[in-house]
């Protein structure tokens, strides 16, 4: 007898394993099929020993499977094999395009739950110890991605420019030369800049700097993808959450 076809949108959070939220991992625990992108730590897998896994992400820019194929094949294995879970890193609805998938299941009667996750937007600076709002800093924050589906540099990051707001930019790191110049031809040389790599990792790195140094910075350090850029005066707050060496605490099993 065939399961009931369904499908379950889970954000893995930011990377570290132990940011997955509970629901998200009991939707794991009952997964007949998971389809993961390359940005899940494959820890987070081994709560669905028995499920079929199924790697749909994106490594070193080859992509595994298009969009499309993506959800054609998740609809495929909820039709065929019931509980599918389709994991993202972070939040499915920043973009991740989860509602792009919510929207080709429905066309098929297939009902979707979804489980929110930790999204790197605000996680990762607060790992740094960054806030994205600060009273007197910053009354607000900008999430934005870098780039456009054609590649080409987000023009909304020159409309961000314009207010006093934290900007975060996400998959940013390639496009970071063309963000600083957007900055520098703005008058904003001098603001406050962050860049974050491998957020909520052991192996976390965080740059500081100003827009007019901050590309130097981070290839000096060869700083790998994935990386979190955040750009306004909350990140002069980042010292003090090091001073407590509070990476030092681990929860207890």
């Amino acid at each position: 007898m065939n399961k009931q076809p369904n499908i379950i949108l889970v954000g893995a959070g930011p990377g570290d394993p132990d940011l997955l939220t509970i629901k998200g991992q009991k939707a794991l625990q009952q997964a007949d099929v998971i389809l993961y992108d390359a940005l899940v730590n494959e820890i987070i897998l081994d709560l669905a020993p028995t499920a079929k896994k199924i790697f749909v992400g994106k490594r070193r820019g080859i992509k595994a499977y298009s969009q499309d194929e993506i959800n054609r094949l998740m609809v495929q294995e909820a039709i065929e094999n019931g509980n599918v879970v389709r994991l993202k890193g972070g939040d499915s609805f920043v973009f991740g395009r989860g509602y792009e998938e919510l929207e080709f299941a429905h066309l098929f009667g297939i009902p979707v739950q979804v489980v929110p996750g930790i999204s790197s937007s605000i996680s990762v600076p607060a790992l740094a110890g960054i806030p994205v709002t600060h009273r007197g800093s910053s009354n607000g924050f900008y999430v934005l991605t870098a780039v456009l589906s054609d590649g080409s540099l987000n023009p909304e990051i020159k409309q961000a420019t314009q207010t006093n707001a934290t900007i975060v930019i996400l998959m940013g790191l390639n496009k970071l030369a063309e963000i600083a110049a957007v900055f520098s031809e703005a008058g904003k040389k001098t603001e406050a800049t962050a860049v974050i790599s491998n957020g909520s990792l052991s192996n976390q790195r965080t740059v500081f700097g100003n827009i007019g140094n901050i590309v130097s910075r981070t290839k000096s350090e060869r700083i790998p993808a994935p990386a979190v850029i955040v750009i306004g005066e909350v990140v002069k707050q980042a010292g003090l959450l090091k001073s407590f060496n509070s990476h030092q605490f681990v929860f207890q099993n």
